[in-house]
Formats: structure tokens, sequence, C-alpha cells
């Protein structure tokens, strides 16, 4: 029996890594040029924002909780880099600066609300959806700010690389989240209140301030995401990031990350956004039309819900 058990364990372990080798192997042979090297570099430099907002939303979902403001958050940061640069003719340093404390600003509110009021995460980060994408507007007069050269460096393919700076900087963040939370006491203390707030309680831990902290992180990488979203774009476009949170969400689910919260991994909400990405390239490469393409996404995505379902009953049982 304990065999048993930590066979399944080990599946469980290498099932996204698994589904993402016979996603490629599929689009590799459904489509002529997706193992390309041209193919490989546009997926991977699509994926910084999406990494980053990921890997917040993961920290969140690791204390039960949800961050639904994630994408109009980008949308607002990436106005900012666009209106610092642009508007006001401030150096790229201050922008980026600008656009990170943005969105920290706005998942601070959220935590506030979150912690110490004690109103529900759902509903506080839907205000906050419509909140910050109604500040990208009126920062924006709803128009896209064109910002060129000046932040686009950060999306192109490095010489004799082939991927972006923003990649590179995504990466590091994944170590760094993955080391936080397997290796650090408040990786551990997230994963107690998660698993059980009640007993994290009794133990000494005070919630607030990590639901706090995870709130504030979570739109901080949001903030960022408008950097590099700004970047691959070269503008600023007050529309991005619609939709955003459900592919984030889908990614951290598929990648091992409980919606009842104390179980996730950095890693494996990595695993997912590749395999959100090379499965929106390989649509788009046999020729699927966009209610095809949103179709299967959304299936996707209730599928990664059922198995987390599955997960989380498998656990009791156990």
């Amino acid at each position: 029996m304990e065999a048993f058990k930590t066979i399944r364990c080990h599946l469980e372990e290498n099932f996204i890594f698994v589904s993402l080798v016979l996603l490629i192997g599929f689009f590799g042979l459904v489509a002529d040029n997706f193992l390309s090297l041209v193919t490989l570099s546009t997926v991977l430099n699509q994926l910084p924002a999406l990494t980053v907002v990921t890997i917040g939303l993961t920290m969140v979902l690791m204390v039960s909780g949800i961050d639904l403001s994630v994408g109009s958050v980008l949308g607002f940061s990436a106005t900012i880099v666009g209106v610092t640069l642009t508007g006001l003719g401030l150096p790229l340093s201050i922008a980026c600066f600008a656009a990170v404390a943005a969105g920290l600003l706005c998942g601070l509110l959220n935590g506030v609300l979150v912690s110490w009021l004690s109103l529900p995460s759902f509903i506080v980060t839907l205000g906050m959806l419509e909140m910050a994408r109604g500040l990208a507007y009126i920062a924006s007069n709803s128009q896209t700010i064109y910002i060129g050269p000046s932040i686009q460096w950060i999306a192109l393919p490095l010489p004799y690389v082939g991927v972006s700076a923003a990649l590179f900087i995504a990466i590091l963040l994944v170590i760094a989240g993955q080391f936080l939370l397997t290796r650090t006491v408040l990786g551990r203390h997230l994963v107690a209140i998660g698993s059980n707030e009640q007993a994290a309680s009794l133990s000494g831990i005070d919630s607030r301030p990590y639901r706090l902290g995870v709130l504030a992180f979570s739109g901080a990488m949001a903030g960022l995401g408008g950097i590099f979203n700004a970047a691959y774009l070269g503008a600023a476009d007050p529309n991005a990031g619609i939709g955003l949170e459900l592919s984030a969400i889908a990614a951290a689910v598929i990648g091992g990350t409980s919606l009842m919260g104390g179980r996730g991994s950095i890693l494996g909400a990595f695993a997912g956004v590749l395999i959100i990405s090379v499965l929106q390239s390989g649509l788009v490469q046999i020729g699927a039309t966009e209610p095809t393409k949103r179709l299967i996404t959304g299936a996707v995505i209730v599928l990664a819900v059922l198995v987390d379902r599955w997960r989380v009953k498998e656990r009791l049982r156990s």
C-alpha cells in the first residue's frame, strides 16, 4: 500500500511535465513548423508577463485566497509605463519603478481589505479588477500609448541566445519563488495557513500579515507583468491583460496548486504557463479559429479544476 501511494505521488508530480512533452509532440506532428527554432523562440518570449503574474497568483492561492484583479492591474501598470515615458519624459528606470509601485499599491489595498477587514478576496479583487481597468482608461484617455525601442529591448531576443532579458528575469523569479515555498519558514507558514487556518492560528501563526503580504506581492508581480507586456508590444495598451487572470489561475492549477489552498508549486505553475502558451501557439499554427481557441482553452481550464477537485478528494481519502 505504501509503495502504491509513493508511485501515485510520483505520477502526480510528473504528470504536468509528461503532459507538456506530449502536447509539444502532438503539435510537432500536426503543424509543419512547430518544432522550429523560430516557433520555440516566439513561444518562450511570450512567457514573461504570464509567468510573473502566475507566480504572484500562486502565492495567493497557497493561502486559499484568489486575486481576480491581476489582469487589470497589469493593464494599469503598463499604462503607467507609457505615461511616465512618453507623457512625462522620465527615464525607463523610473517608469519601471512607478509601474511596480502602482501594482504594489493595488495589491496592498486588496490585502488590507481582505486581511484586516475580513472581506472575501473574491469580492475585493473583483472590485479591484474594475477599478484598475478604469484607472488604466483614465490615465491613457482610452488610447494605446506607443513607446517604441526605449522599452522594446527588454522583450527582444538577446544575441546568440534567442530569448529575452524579460524571460531570464521571469525564470530567476520562478527559482526564487520555488525556494521560498519549499525551503523557508515563510513557505511553511503559507502552507499551514492554506491547509488549516484555525490550526495555524492555534500554533501561533497570525494569518493576516501573510494574506496582506501575498496579495501585495501579487500586485507587484502584476506591475512587473505590465512592464513586460509593454516591452513585448512596444506600446502601453489600456486593454492589456483582459482575461489574463483566467490563464494564470489555469496555469497554477494545472501545475499542481490547489484552489482550496495548502498545496502549490512555483515550478509546477511555470510548467502550467508553458502548457497554456504551447497550446495557444499550437492552435494558431494549425489554423484554429478564434472561437475554437477560446473553446479549447476554456475546456482546459475546466479540466484543470476537475483535476484539482480529484486531487483534494484523494488527499482527504488518504
